[in-house]
């Protein structure tokens, strides 16, 4: 298998996440504008902002599990997504498993630079006022005014710029969000509380079921699977992020901090909507249209500055990074994260994102409902890692064509069983999702749990498979084998040994020798 050193596990002077790390990771990811909407589509079921607090809790509580479950899996080999998904369905068989995850990447990234490029104009418009009335050269058929094509390019190159830096230097970004962001959720959750005088009608009143053919428990349960689906994927590529981290425990602090910053952070959306139905009649969800209204000039400006440096962050993470990983995983021979950074940049030009936002209404619930592919897939994944492998892998042999993880021909059919399986019962579900005329019967109630239903089956699946049915033995090691280690010399460490000295070395090699 050929490779680049952007697939290799991390060196041990880059490995500089710890614990307090991740939560900065988590406030930058998570306070974002994704996350009002997330928070909008469980309200828009019928629930008050007292019941849509403990489903917001409860979801991001269980996604936390599956995302520190293969978070760890980077972090203890200190290799990305594509590498350790390697071992679970095979050299070649890995691919269609990053295809998924690297298409809804790149179509986000797409989406959500239209959107950062409105918190840009908010700030040019607080700057310089007579920017909100710039003359429109454009059809309405463009979807897009001259304004917001400018700063469309604007945020652009911005973006850019950011997405091609190492991700080990863009912890200060983080960090940086991390200080300046949750003070602006904070502020706005304020001012929301004292403009509605403790609350308006979105926090004590009562909004109608929007869905005719889902009762209260459906909508608990789909609302559940809304939150869960925010970070479904990052359950699925969290080996990304935690191959960087200082040991394999570091990560661990991700199980606390996703539905604590997620929970408290639902609650500024909630309110602020809230106080914009109180002052101008109408809920109003999407944050640039409420910032549009502000008077204040200052506050229009901090407040949008704040939250596209909170997008920018959230779309590196959760986009462009995943996506260049993905990319290069699949063509390692020609591509290095950097380039595929570059691809996924002009991508987001050249897909039109604004006309997908205007028309492709089909597209975006797709988009929306992709968790019930991310479920399956994390599913297979930490029960082969876990309870098939039982934590042990041999990091050379993830590189190697023909070694213990080719399987039958490069691909593991039991993996791939596992994934359909799980997903298969969904598929109605998510046929409905994308045309809501579609009638499917009884089906939908499945799809109201996807992420649950998809995750458990598959688990259960690929461990009757791959334990009772047919054992990958050739897979399965005594010891695992493990990248170098800091003070280490640059060879694979063998579990319990310390390579740091040349007895252990020698050992070692003698022991691959006679494996071989």
């Amino acid at each position: 298998m050929n490779r680049l050193s952007d697939l290799d596990p991390i060196p041990p002077e880059e490995r500089t996440w710890g614990g307090i790390d991740y939560w900065a990771y988590w406030c930058s990811d998570m306070l974002a504008p994704p996350l009002a909407s997330t928070v909008s589509s469980v309200m828009a079921l019928g629930f008050t902002a007292r019941e849509t607090i403990p489903i917001v809790f409860f979801g991001f509580a269980i996604c936390s599990v599956a995302i520190t479950l293969t978070g760890k899996m980077g972090a203890t080999y200190n290799v990305s997504f594509p590498v350790i998904v390697r071992s679970v369905f095979g050299m070649y068989g890995s691919i269609p498993a990053i295809c998924i995850r690297a298409f809804v990447a790149a179509m986000w990234a797409a989406i959500l630079t239209v959107q950062a490029s409105n918190y840009l104009q908010r700030c040019i418009e607080a700057i310089w006022p007579s920017f909100i009335t710039f003359p429109n050269h454009l059809p309405e058929s463009a979807g897009i005014d001259s304004a917001g094509l400018l700063c469309f390019f604007l945020y652009w190159f911005l973006q850019t710029g950011l997405a091609i830096m190492p991700i080990s230097k863009l912890r200060v970004l983080f960090w940086v969000k991390a200080i300046i962001v949750p003070p602006t959720f904070l502020a706005l959750f304020i001012w929301a509380v004292v403009v509605t005088k403790g609350g308006g009608p979105l926090i004590k009143g009562k909004v109608e079921l929007t869905s005719t053919y889902m009762n209260t428990i459906y909508s608990a349960l789909s609302g559940l699977n809304a939150v869960m689906g925010l970070f479904s994927s990052l359950a699925v590529n969290m080996p990304d992020f935690g191959r960087f981290s200082k040991d394999k425990m570091a990560g661990n602090q991700q199980f606390l901090a996703l539905p604590i910053i997620g929970t408290l952070g639902a609650l500024t959306p909630i309110f602020v909507t809230d106080a914009h139905s109180y002052l101008w009649g109408d809920f109003e969800w999407y944050m640039p249209s409420v910032i549009a209204k502000f008077d204040s000039r200052a506050a229009k400006f901090f407040v949008s500055a704040s939250f596209l440096l909170a997008t920018i962050a959230n779309q590196i993470a959760a986009d462009t990074y995943p996506f260049a990983n993905d990319f290069s995983g699949m063509l390692p021979e020609y591509l290095n994260i950097f380039r595929a950074n570059i691809i996924i940049s002009i991508f987001c030009v050249i897909s039109i994102p604004w006309q997908i936002i205007k028309n492709a209404s089909g597209l975006l619930a797709f988009l929306s409902g992709y968790s019930c592919l991310m479920g399956p897939l994390a599913g297979t994944m930490i029960c082969d890692y876990y309870l098939v492998k039982k934590s042990k892998l041999d990091v050379d042999q993830l590189y190697t064509d023909h070694g213990i993880y080719w399987y039958n021909r490069g691909w593991n059919w039991r993996a791939h069983v596992s994934f359909v399986v799980g997903f298969a019962p969904l598929l109605p579900g998510f046929a409905k999702s994308i045309k809501p005329t579609l009638d499917i019967g009884s089906a939908w109630k499945i799809y109201t749990f996807a992420w649950i239903f998809g995750f458990f089956l598959s688990l259960a699946t690929h461990f009757v498979i791959s334990t009772w049915i047919s054992v990958p033995t050739d897979a399965l090691i005594e010891r695992a084998v493990y990248p170098p280690q800091k003070g280490e010399i640059d060879v694979p460490v063998l579990e319990g040994e310390d390579a740091s000295t040349k007895e252990s070395y020698m050992a070692r090699e003698k022991d691959l020798a006679e494996l071989a």
